[in-house]
């Protein structure tokens, strides 16, 4: 069973509706009780790192995720701030993160070959996707997905780099490390594109 976690930020019903159309079973869990017996673990997530990181720790979730994770080896894939909260931390904020995949969440307007452009980055993009990236088996063309973020995930070590975007200038846009996966993008928003990821996400 897919749990895709509620801590109060993330749309969660989107996740639902997918997973349903592609006759996989998933249901959200916002207490710890609920993580039980999960396989498969999505981390969802929208606004600011520090309330996220907040609201997230609140739950009392985070020790069972992180021995289901860390212990078990239960693939998660963290999704937009989901996948940010992956990293060590932000410069949104002070919180540290989940440090995962090591690496750090940077401002595109701290960047000079994106402070110029429009904030935050929103709509479809390309994803170049690196040799043997394990979520976009059996991509047939170039994928698009749906952005909308004004932060950017940037690893430690580029071996867990799993795609890149383009925004001024290229950065992290997929990450794995093992069995721990995040996205920029939306692929709840991304249609065939995004359902193709997710279905992968539950076959690994």
């Amino acid at each position: 069973m897919i749990r895709i976690i509620d801590y109060g930020v993330g749309n969660i019903q989107a996740f639902v509706t997918m997973f349903k159309r592609l006759g996989i079973p998933a249901e959200r869990a916002n207490k710890p009780a609920e993580l039980v017996g999960a396989t498969r673990l999505i981390l969802p997530g929208v606004g600011v790192f520090d309330r996220a990181m907040q609201l997230f720790n609140q739950t009392g979730m985070r020790e069972p995720l992180e021995s289901l994770v860390l212990g078990q080896k239960v693939p998660v894939l963290g999704v937009c701030v989901g996948m940010q909260m992956l990293a060590s931390g932000s410069d949104e904020g002070e919180m540290k993160g989940l440090n995962w995949i090591p690496g750090r969440v940077r401002a595109f307007s701290n960047t000079s070959e994106m402070a110029q452009l429009p904030m935050p980055h929103m709509g479809w993009n390309d994803l170049h996707i690196k040799p043997g990236a394990k979520l976009f088996k059996g991509f047939k063309s170039q994928p698009r997905f749906y952005f909308l973020h004004s932060y950017y995930f940037t690893c430690d070590d580029k071996a867990h780099v799993a795609a890149t975007a383009t925004y001024g200038q290229e950065f992290d846009s997929v990450v794995s490390k093992g069995h721990i996966h995040g996205v920029q993008c939306h692929p709840e928003k991304s249609h065939h594109f995004g359902a193709q990821l997710l279905k992968n996400f539950a076959e690994l």
